[in-house]
């Protein structure tokens, strides 16, 4: 194993950099995985404890918090420690959690475990990012984060197809014990073959001072912040529909369970689609241009889709097109967004992706809450949450970073 250095690591070979990018993305993608695979088991949650649609949503949203809370932990430590010591005990954390949901007794402790498994994948998230900025310059690193979001996409189409059919066949709690698996799967797969990007700083300090000094001169760097959360509340808006998918399409428009997935991978291959392409335009384009154009995407996708929910135009074809649209928008804005976000911030890359993903998961969080507290018998809700985070990500990416071309 190559040892870390400050610097930009020797150049990989195509096989090396393949290998390394599939484990990066196995680790981004938990965040998917821990929410996707069990989304058509909402309805046969909510029958299991007899509770109420707002309680089984807590599990979504909690989870959003708890991934959201944790990455604020394991940037600035990644930044003192290196990046593959607070990786393992994450990922083994969100392991021993996945068992926990699948035996949970009650609503309130798979509630309480859902917040723990979240605690352990964030970890997952906050130090991928940081390795792609520990390895790559800003333009290479666009492309890396497209082509990683090929590798996470494959988690919202298959998950949810998987979830559906393991909870036809098994019962919900296989689907807790299936991510337990994955979970020491990735374990393994970084601990044999994913190289220390970051080596330990032994002058860092981990004062609550010194972190919190860090995390406020990234709150007050405007185009950090511009970046950061045009992509956050775009990501909230994503979130909103993952929450309410499952009660818009399987409840009101009577998609079995058990091909929710059908649905919910088509819109999730626009996502990797657009991440595909948009990889392919950093040979040349402007990665600001191109997040600009994808945000005025949405606010489009966002406007059909509440007329569509409003007016019934189109059934569920006219709900599920304009939600592929903003998808699709997503894929450019997400690895366009992070490079930016992250670019100047090599000092302290693992505090500014973990603020970045505090932000995201953060606002995620709270569109899923919204979901559940206002879920009515009509996808008018979703649509005025998705339209809502379209239109505030483009306003605040319009003001802190301005029409950049």
């Amino acid at each position: 194993m190559q040892k870390p250095t400050g610097g930009r690591p020797p150049q990989l070979s195509r096989w090396l950099r393949l290998e390394r990018i599939v484990i990066l993305g196995a680790m981004i993608s938990m965040a998917p995985m821990g929410t996707d695979i069990y989304l058509p088991a909402l309805p046969a949650l909510q029958r299991a404890f007899a509770a109420g649609a707002g309680q089984v949503q807590l599990t979504l949203s909690t989870f959003f918090l708890g991934f959201a809370l944790g990455q604020a932990v394991y940037g600035p430590i990644s930044d003192r420690f290196g990046r593959r010591p607070p990786l393992f005990a994450g990922l083994s954390l969100f392991a021993i959690a996945s068992v926990g949901c699948a035996y949970a007794p009650t609503i309130e402790a798979l509630t309480v475990l859902r917040f723990l498994q979240a605690v352990g994948a964030c970890a997952g998230m906050v130090i991928a990012r940081a390795m792609v900025r520990d390895l790559f310059d800003v333009r290479d690193a666009v492309r890396v984060f497209s082509t990683l979001m090929l590798v996470v996409g494959l988690a919202p189409i298959l998950a949810p197809l998987l979830g559906g059919y393991l909870l036809l066949w098994f019962g919900w709690r296989s689907i807790f014990l299936l991510l337990a698996g994955f979970g020491v799967l990735v374990v393994a797969a970084a601990w044999l073959r994913l190289d220390e990007t970051h080596a330990p700083n032994p002058a860092g300090s981990l004062s609550p001072g010194k972190v919190a000094g860090v995390y406020v001169n990234l709150l007050t760097d405007a185009r950090f912040m511009g970046y950061a959360l045009s992509g956050g509340v775009t990501i909230a808006g994503m979130f909103a529909y993952i929450a309410g998918s499952p009660f818009v399409f399987i409840d009101l428009y009577g998609v079995p369970a058990e091909h929710f997935g059908w649905v919910f991978g088509a819109n999730a291959f626009g996502f990797v689609a657009g991440a595909q392409v948009n990889g392919r335009l950093m040979r040349g384009a402007d990665p600001h241009r191109v997040l600009a154009l994808a945000l005025l995407m949405q606010v489009g996708a966002g406007f059909a889709l509440l007329l569509a929910a409003l007016t019934g135009i189109g059934g569920l074809i006219g709900i599920w097109a304009p939600l592929f649209v903003y998808l699709t928008g997503l894929g450019f804005i997400m690895p366009n967004a992070t490079a930016l976000a992250l670019a100047p911030h090599g000092a302290h890359a693992g505090a500014a992706s973990a603020l970045l993903g505090v932000m995201q998961f953060g606002l995620a969080s709270l569109a899923a809450s919204a979901m559940g507290a206002i879920q009515t018998a009509s996808p008018v809700p979703m649509a005025l949450l998705v339209v809502g985070a379209a239109m505030l990500g483009l306003t605040v990416n319009r003001m802190l970073v301005g029409k950049k071309t």
